[in-house]
């Protein structure tokens, strides 16, 4: 661990940042603006979220410490537009973070993850009472991945008791949703097609939630599942000099098959 000058070296990471984007700095760092970084805070994003996966403490930090930098960029580049600097950023968070969580620096009271969940929710609302528009599913970002995103807005919804009583009527939407998809198909109807597919997805979604599960990550695990078990088939495959192409559907599925008894 490094010994303990974090708003000194807090204080240095600004620093080095306002040298790269100045006129004796880094060409390439001068040259970004906030939509030209877009991607890369993605970027970062995704590769901390892979080294959680993984659990190896050195990369995580490592990730960790790139995002760190991204979010420091932003932040310099809205200091040099005039609109707020990283420190703007730092009072504002902690002022909500206290606001937000009033059953540890407050007199409210939250003994489970569910009730401190609907204290934020309800500080949030009120927070956001006086907007034009408000709607409870503001907030869910975008730019979210679909599965994810479907997620939040369904959360959301739910919290405010827009929610099937129970996940048996959740089995029979998707029953429903699946025959409309089927009878889009027999129509040929492209734009129906997909529009029913999109229905179906989001109403698998909703299971997954009333499962408690994340249905991003049970489709990344399932994704690297295929990947390992189609990759054992493309080496056994080249063990006996052959390829998928030059192979018939019968031998790969066996391989499979096999793939699948190894794991």
């Amino acid at each position: 661990m490094t010994e303990k000058h974090e708003g000194s070296l807090f204080d240095r990471l600004v620093e080095i940042m306002a040298m790269l984007r100045s006129p004796a700095g880094c060409p390439w760092d001068r040259a970004q603006d906030s939509t030209s970084l877009k991607p890369y805070l993605l970027e970062e994003a995704y590769e901390v979220l892979e080294a959680i996966e993984e659990g190896t403490p050195h990369k995580l930090k490592d990730e960790l410490g790139d995002l760190l930098f991204q979010v420091i960029f932003h932040a310099q580049l809205a200091r040099e537009r005039g609109d707020f600097d990283v420190y703007d950023i730092l009072a504002g968070t902690i002022a909500k973070m206290t606001r937000r969580h009033p059953h540890v620096f407050g007199s409210a009271a939250a003994s489970t993850p569910k009730e401190a969940l609907q204290n934020w929710e309800e500080i949030k609302r009120e927070e956001k009472a006086a907007d034009q528009g408000t709607s409870v599913l503001d907030g869910v970002p975008r730019q979210l991945p679909s599965l994810l995103r479907a997620q939040r807005l369904q959360d959301k919804a739910a919290r405010v008791g827009f929610d099937w009583p129970e996940i048996e009527q959740v089995w029979r939407k998707l029953s429903e949703e699946l025959q409309e998809l089927r009878t889009a198909m027999d129509r040929n109807n492209r734009v129906e097609i997909e529009g029913e597919l999109g229905d179906v997805l989001f109403v698998l979604v909703n299971l997954a939630r009333w499962l408690e599960i994340n249905p991003d990550e049970a489709l990344h695990h399932t994704s690297q599942k295929f990947i390992q078990r189609f990759q054992f088939i493309e080496r056994e495959l080249s063990r006996q000099g052959k390829t998928p192409k030059q192979s018939t559907l019968a031998e790969m599925d066996a391989l499979w098959e096999q793939a699948k008894r190894q794991e």
